[in-house]
């Protein structure tokens, strides 16, 4: 099964640039993006499954310096 989400990220102060390129060179992050708004950075993710999403989310994304959370939005159509 393929899943897709995007992950809405927040950062610290002055750290969105930085983490829109590290966070687009992750593997499985289709895009980056840096917005306005509440969140500072949407990354479009696919996986091969919820697990590897996760994987994605927790070790990868949420490891980025700068980053200070997540919100993970799984799509379904």
């Amino acid at each position: 099964m393929s899943v897709e989400a995007y992950v809405f990220i927040e950062c610290e102060h002055g750290k969105s640039t930085s983490v829109v390129e590290k966070v687009g060179n992750i593997g499985g992050v289709r895009e980056a993006r840096m917005v306005t708004g509440p969140y500072d950075v949407i990354a479009l993710v696919a996986a091969s499954s919820f697990k590897v999403l996760g994987d994605v989310v927790v070790r990868k994304i949420q490891a980025v310096k700068g980053v200070k959370r997540t919100l993970t939005n799984v799509i379904i159509e």
